[in-house]
């Protein structure tokens, strides 16, 4: 077992249900997916009429001479591609291919159109269908590599505190099983201790839903690797504690194994470090969170204080904390364009992606070094985070 860095002085604060604020938070979240899958139900229904009538028009099936026919071998081939992706990927990543498949549909509809209304010709090969399809495969493929090929986002910042300089290596949402299992999660993070960090931090959804008990246990070893000055810091994430029983590990099977790797796992707790205070909140989803202000009630300003909390969607009452930093993941980075802002334009985040300054307080949300269940980054791209944090000298 690798040896633990400190003994962790864990605080005890003052519980704050805010059963008000937490019950409106949740309000928002249930119209949020409500109106996305009402959204994504009503354009699938108008797309599989579309893409009937769009299909039809290729050479094989519009030469069909009946038209009921034509329709049902036209609804037939789209019905096998399908159930074919279905098979292959999964139910998510066919119904994204699908939309975009409708929206370059409709684009390139659109020009072809305006094309033959300009120079009065009529087309025989269906430069819309192709162009589309062309279209969606070359689109998608370099989403699904900004998904699957992590790159190394740095930040540079400043302190008054004398507290020399920091190395701080961060990642979230690797949601093990997705886009790489245990042992490729063990390749990440030999990358990312490559880059020499002073503390590595796990903004939550280490794990989902999908995952299973070997990759989740050979992940954790791969911690149980990591030498660093500061350790190993861990906060639960929405997915990690896992929304259905089919998984074959529980949640307290999840903080055994990260705690044997010698990862220090935080549930509304602050420690203190060397020159750091790092404070990990419980998600944002429990109802039994703490309240930023008595979380950090008494921390030693004099320290670099470090906030951990997976969902970015508190950083009004953060900003009046003494926290220095704050560190989430969460959105993933908005994942698709053109709907990447959505969680901002409901009220659910304040920030989707990157860093933002408010009162003295930094802010940092990563967009995941991995993903949940879909294969596709349209609107950003996976990622580890560096952050140097230069401090006065002592």
């Amino acid at each position: 077992m690798p040896k633990r860095y400190c003994q962790i002085p864990y605080v005890d604060c003052k519980k704050n249900h805010d059963h008000a604020n937490w019950n409106g938070s949740e309000r928002r979240k249930y119209m949020f997916w409500v109106i996305i899958l009402a959204s994504v139900i009503a354009v699938c229904g108008a797309g599989i009429v579309y893409m009937t009538i769009a299909v039809g028009r290729f050479s094989l099936i519009r030469n069909i001479e009946n038209k009921k026919i034509r329709i049902l071998v036209s609804l037939g081939c789209i019905t096998a591609v399908f159930v074919i992706l279905t098979v292959l990927l999964s139910l998510v990543n066919t119904i994204i291919i699908f939309l975009h498949v409708i929206c370059f549909f409709l684009i390139f509809g659109g020009i072809f159109r305006a094309v033959s209304a300009f120079t009065h010709k009529n087309f025989k090969i269906n430069w819309q269908g192709w162009s589309a399809l062309l279209c969606t495969a070359v689109y998608l493929s370099a989403g699904a590599y900004f998904c699957f090929n992590v790159q190394q986002t740095e930040y540079k910042l400043t302190t008054d505190k004398s507290v020399g300089n920091i190395r701080i290596a961060m990642f979230g949402d690797s949601h093990i099983g997705a886009t790489f299992d245990g042992d490729g999660f063990a390749e990440q993070i030999e990358t990312i201790m490559k880059q020499q960090p002073d503390i590595l931090l796990i903004c939550g959804d280490f794990v989902d839903d999908s995952s299973k008990r070997g990759d989740m246990t050979r992940a954790c070893e791969a911690l149980g690797t990591v030498d660093v000055k500061y350790g190993v810091w861990y906060v639960y994430g929405n997915h990690d504690k896992g929304y259905f029983k089919g998984r074959d590990f529980s949640a307290d099977d999840l903080e055994y194994e990260l705690e044997k790797n010698g990862v220090h796992v935080l549930k509304d707790e602050k420690a203190y470090i060397g020159d750091i205070c790092i404070a990990g909140r419980r998600d944002a989803s429990m109802k039994e969170r703490l309240d930023i202000s008595a979380l950090l009630d008494g921390a030693d300003t004099n320290k670099y204080i470090i906030v951990m909390d997976h969902q970015p969607n508190d950083y009004q009452n953060e900003s009046e904390t003494a926290a220095d930093l704050v560190v989430s993941g969460h959105t993933h980075g908005g994942q698709l364009f053109p709907v990447n802002r959505a969680g901002e334009w409901f009220g659910l985040n304040d920030r989707t992606y990157g860093y933002e300054h408010r009162n003295n307080t930094d802010f940092i949300v990563t967009s995941g070094i991995s993903d949940w269940e879909m294969y596709f980054k349209t609107g950003t791209r996976s990622e580890y985070v560096i952050i140097d944090v230069e401090g006065k000298k002592k």
